[in-house]
């Protein structure tokens, strides 16, 4: 009989477990380690390098000794370079481990046992499990294509409670590529002005890849400045996920709180990291114009071959580097019940890895990342038919 302890989970970490997002990039990566021929159109960033005047700023601050404990709140040249390009001031401004700890630090700063936060379906999985971490429970909005997959002035009404805390916004979106106008967002503040005690998160980590114009909900609704947080960095744009910086624009005392948070995990993000960041804040920014030009390119490429498929169907995102795919019509003519199976035999099959929209909260579609080159999005797309005409052949058969 084993003698090794058994380790007891606390009721929030049991609810949880390892993004299927990263599960499949990681079962991509073990395939191939085996000489499987593995396309994985599942991971969330850019294949393109971090720009070398960034790296240079990086390693410049390292050599002059840019190597010991910021501020909490992270060091105040970055923070008044963020400060500068929303329009505030720097106590309004916290620099953290990515966006991801952002909303980690508003979320255990704010939320108590039972409070609620509206999210629209598809969501970034690390909302909804953040949320539950927190305590809170998430209250699940399902936006399906008819309303361009977002939130709709009618259903936030409806959902808020006396338990709403806040209200997440996602634009662009990941997985949809859903982006809100102007006018979308000021419908949305109109309902919220009625509810003086429902706070905004806005998470705009994608607001250099969009490819409509871009509005922030800071800038459509000033009105509720005192009560938005807006949440954004350098990691996709810049390149520069691994980097892991990025920033919360909010009112100084959820700042102030946030960054109490923040000093018992981490106390901060790190130095050569930010100072990388100052630099690619400060730096010429052309190169955005040409990588958003050939993210466009791409998204055309792969939109195009999906909606060519028998069975798929997919909306062209206005935003981010994904697309989201309806994937109903092969479900059905492979015999499934759902559309984790049908990702499962495109695996198992020809090799292709996409993320089920399960993962999302949207059952029946399927995410796919475009930051790829073009061979790489064409390789897919032909393992994509393949697969597909292989299931349709043996359900038939």
């Amino acid at each position: 009989m084993s003698t090794e302890p058994l380790l007891r989970r606390s009721g929030r970490a049991s609810a949880l477990a390892i993004s299927e997002i990263v599960r499949l990039s990681e079962q991509a990566t073990e395939l191939r380690r085996a000489g499987r021929d593995v396309i994985a159109l599942t991971t969330g960033e850019p294949d393109f390098p971090t720009p070398d005047f960034v790296i240079d700023a990086a390693h410049v601050a390292a050599r002059n000794g840019q190597t010991r404990y910021t501020r909490t709140a992270g060091e105040l040249s970055l923070r008044e370079a963020v400060a500068s390009e929303v329009g505030v001031t720097h106590e309004q401004v916290i620099i953290s481990n990515g966006a991801k700890q952002v909303l980690a630090n508003a979320f255990i700063a704010t939320l108590d046992e039972g409070d609620e936060v509206i999210m629209a379906a598809p969501y970034w999985t690390t909302y909804f499990d953040q949320v539950q971490l927190a305590g809170a429970r998430p209250v699940v909005i399902p936006c399906d294509e008819s309303s361009g997959f977002k939130l709709t002035p009618a259903r936030l009404r409806d959902s808020i409670t006396s338990r709403t805390r806040w209200v997440l916004l996602n634009s662009p979106s990941n997985p949809s590529g859903a982006v809100y106008s102007a006018a979308e967002y000021q419908a949305l503040a109109a309902v919220l002005r009625d509810y003086p005690d429902v706070w905004v998160i806005a998470d705009e980590i994608y607001e250099h890849l969009c490819y409509v114009p871009f509005t922030s909900f800071l800038h459509a609704a000033p009105e509720l400045q005192a009560r938005t947080l807006i949440v954004n960095g350098v990691s996709k744009a810049w390149s520069m996920t691994g980097w892991r910086v990025g920033w919360g624009v909010g009112p100084a005392d959820l700042i102030a709180a946030m960054a109490a948070v923040q000093g018992q995990f981490t106390s901060g993000a790190c130095s050569v990291a930010q100072a990388a960041a100052l630099a690619a804040l400060k730096g010429d920014r052309s190169f955005l114009l040409e990588r958003r030009a050939l993210m466009q390119a791409r998204r055309d490429r792969l939109v195009a071959g999906l909606n060519a498929l028998p069975g798929v169907s997919c909306a062209s995102p206005d935003g981010a580097f994904y697309a989201f795919a309806d994937l109903w019509g092969a479900i059905g003519q492979g015999g499934f019940s759902d559309e984790a199976q049908l990702c499962a035999r495109l695996l198992e099959t020809v090799g292709l890895v996409i993320v089920p929209g399960r993962a999302f909260g949207v059952p029946g579609h399927a995410r796919l990342t475009f930051a790829y080159a073009d061979d790489v999005l064409d390789a897919a797309l032909d393992k994509f038919a393949a697969g597909l005409s292989l299931i349709s052949s043996a359900h038939t058969n």
